[in-house]
């Protein structure tokens, strides 16, 4: 066969020096077929083994079945990311990826697999169809395959960033996680395509503080909230409330840590969890356990909304800070929990047993400072809305200088963590505290943001920005509890404990109303019955198109804004508190280089973010 001839083109030469480029990047794995008598030869060089065992605290399950485990452990001085994947039954390969949704299309890979002879390990990606080809860019760096008892491990590592325009950007927040598994061995990668095997998508927040955890006092007690034996619905969603009291005449404690207790088996079915304390003023709840969209369900749960403990699949223990803790307990507090479980069993498995909850860490030896949960972002309220057929939408909530002048100490406060929320359209969610119009720090920020996934990892002004996206819908989504309407929150955890619950705006109604007028008119329409219709249905009503829509954004992003300044009583502060001006930022935080780029990410904090009383302009 002739290799070469003289009339090859440029292109031609070039597509052929990546081959072999691409093809000379292909790590050969050893076999991981169980055969103690193969030798290093008969599956390609053996990867080389790390000198000293890599420690992997992170653990979460994959797959619904329980087969594929995901272990990790994070470098911030090497801006690098250690993953290792068990597999209970190994066959001829697998596939972990990443991508901004979870879609198998345009994904970040890595894949395992096999030739029916040889076994390779290799960076790779999929296009818009799905079909999976080598990225000619290796880095994906085999650390180590081994075949033990519990399965077959592959352990590798991958920098944050790798400036490959192919690959993902690891970051803080939600990483969609595609995996799949292989059946059955491939003569080469490029007949792999990823929608004809089995496949499955996974949340995970990768990136993780790693600063270490404080001791816990001596005198420490633990309150285990859990559902009482709970048959788990066969149905793939199902978020399961349960009501809680604390023992009788319970002194005030302070909750300095908790953690997570799943029963044994459920690992890949109890999703997250969440605790609420209801409110103080009620002397009684009814004692409920079922679904939380069941109609059976009190309304009176509804008030059951103070956040105690969040936790999700993959989190660890959170701990307070050593000089404050969250109340529990005592004549200021409730006497009644709500424990909500999110079970997802897309298998649909029968007649399995629950019994998961939070366990709670709480001591009699009060600290330093009450800590406190404060709700940012908007208001609940259908005035708030996002159009149809939107890719990216932005609502924006603000905590204004007004009301931590008027609702915070002299010192301020401090914030150590913060909890995101959206419903089912929320894309992203950023807080973002801002010094004298200029950003001046990032309290917490989600890009692939997913409501399958909210977990605890971490004034001025405090702004919430999120965003949606509504292609799948033919009408407007507005605010509101239900899961088609939608939420833009963020629980920051906070001390000293102040009287401020709630800091979160929404758009003046009357300028709302004025925006219906308008649009009604443009569009031929009977006049606007404004004040006589519902907001939702007046939203439900207009002829949406890109014209109403980009209205309604400039409306948002230009009209004055009524303020939800409120006290733990459910009381505004005194003060006026309508029509106020949106806060101008005329400066924005830029993102910090990564290594590729020539830069170093600043490394993590241990240190609460400072919110002050008013702005420094």
């Amino acid at each position: 066969m002739r290799l070469f001839n003289k009339n090859l083109r440029l292109q031609d030469v070039t597509l052929m020096y990546l081959t072999v480029l691409a093809t000379l990047v292909v790590i050969l794995v050893a076999s991981y077929q169980v055969d103690p008598a193969a030798s290093p030869s008969r599956g390609g060089s053996t990867p080389t083994s790390t000198s000293t065992p890599v420690q992997l605290p992170y653990h979460m399950p994959l797959d619904p079945r329980g087969h594929l485990h995901l272990s990790w452990n994070i470098s911030y001085p090497l801006q690098e990311l250690y993953l290792e994947v068990r597999c209970s039954e190994m066959k001829h390969g697998l596939v972990l990826g990443m991508s901004d949704r979870g879609e198998l299309t345009n994904a970040d890979l890595v894949v395992l697999w096999d030739d029916g002879h040889q076994s390779f390990f290799g960076d790779a990606w999929s296009d818009s169809q799905g079909h999976v080809s080598l990225d000619s860019q290796q880095d994906y760096q085999l650390m180590d395959t081994r075949q033990t008892p519990e399965g077959f491990s592959l352990l590798f590592k991958r920098p944050f960033s790798t400036c490959d325009p192919r690959d993902y950007i690891i970051e803080e927040g939600t990483v969609h996680l595609i995996y799949g598994v292989l059946d059955q061995p491939i003569r080469s990668l490029q007949q792999l395509n990823l929608s004809q095997i089995e496949t499955g998508v996974q949340r995970a927040l990768l990136l993780r503080p790693d600063t270490p955890p404080p001791s816990l006092p001596q005198d420490v007690q633990t309150l285990e909230v859990r559902t009482p034996d709970v048959t788990i619905p066969t149905q793939e969603t199902t978020y399961w409330c349960h009501i809680f009291q604390l023992p009788p005449n319970m002194p005030k404690n302070h909750i300095v840590m908790y953690e997570s207790v799943v029963t044994p088996g459920n690992e890949a079915i109890v999703h997250h969890m969440e605790v609420f304390e209801c409110s103080p003023e009620m002397s009684t709840v009814p004692q409920y356990s079922g679904s939380c969209d069941s109609k059976m369900k009190p309304a009176s749960l509804n008030y059951c909304r103070h956040v105690l403990a969040a936790w999700a699949m993959g989190a660890k223990s959170f701990y307070y800070p050593t000089d404050a803790g969250l109340p529990l307990g005592g004549p200021a507090s409730s006497r009644f929990l709500r424990l909500e479980v999110h079970y997802h069993n897309p298998l649909l498995i029968s007649g399995r047993k629950d019994n998961s909850g939070v366990r709670l860490y709480h001591t009699p030896s009060l600290r330093r400072y009450d800590a406190g949960i404060m709700e940012l972002g908007l208001v609940y309220t259908p005035v708030m809305a996002i159009p149809p057929r939107e890719q990216n939408f932005h609502l924006t909530g603000f905590c204004t200088s007004k009301c931590t002048q008027t609702a915070l100490p002299p010192g301020g406060i401090n914030i150590f963590a913060s909890q995101l929320h959206t419903h089912l359209a929320g894309r992203g969610v950023r807080t973002v505290l801002v010094r004298g119009g200029r950003e001046v720090k990032v309290v917490q920020e989600d890009k692939h943001f997913s409501t399958h996934y909210q977990v605890t990892p971490l004034g001025d002004v405090l702004l919430t920005k999120c965003t949606y996206n509504t292609e799948d819908r033919s009408q407007p989504t507005v605010g509101g509890f239900g899961i088609m309407e939608e939420m833009c929150v963020n629980y920051v955890h906070y001390y000293p404990r102040t009287q401020l619950e709630l800091c979160k705006s929404n758009i003046d109604p009357g300028y709302l109303q004025k925006y219906f007028s308008f649009i009604n008119r443009f569009q031929g329409g009977d006049a606007c019955s404004c004040g006589q219709t519902s907001v939702t249905d007046q939203f439900s009503t207009l002829s949406w198109d890109s014209f109403s829509g980009e209205v309604l954004n400039s409306l948002y992003s230009t009209a004055p804004i009524s303020m939800a300044c409120n006290q733990s009583s459910a009381k505004l502060f005194p003060g006026d508190w309508e029509r106020q001006e949106l806060p101008v930022v005329t400066s924005q935080l830029q993102r910090p280089r990564y290594p590729c780029e020539g830069g170093k990410l600043p490394s993590q904090s241990s240190e609460p973010t400072v919110v002050i009383r008013w702005s420094a302009g």
